[in-house]
């Protein structure tokens, strides 16, 4: 098992603060709003704004990894190299000649 330096200890214990403190800020947000009611409704639209969100989130991390997974970020990375060096070499050989704008 690997050990933490101590520049990550010092992220984790960072991150983990600010976990706590969003958390603390959520359950007092929470319990000052006591008194309110949310109609069913607003729990309707409270659960399918999750529920979406979530699907969208996991869809798009399911699209990442199966891009990643199956090649389609590495043709584009050979394409922009491999592109970008044969137009480099191109212009060096013949200059573009940009026409000023008429009036």
């Amino acid at each position: 098992m690997q050990r933490i330096g101590i520049g990550q200890g010092i992220i984790i214990a960072v991150l983990v603060a600010l976990l706590v403190g969003v958390g603390i800020l959520a359950v007092s947000a929470w319990t000052s709003t006591s008194g309110v009611v949310i109609s069913r409704e607003g729990w309707v639209a409270l659960s399918l704004g999750t529920f979406f969100s979530l699907v969208v989130g996991c869809g798009l991390i399911t699209l990442v990894f199966y891009s990643s997974r199956h090649g389609y970020d590495e043709a584009v990375n050979e394409f922009s190299q491999g592109q970008a060096k044969a137009l480099a070499e191109r212009e060096e050989e013949e200059p573009r000649h940009i026409a000023a704008p008429r009036p």
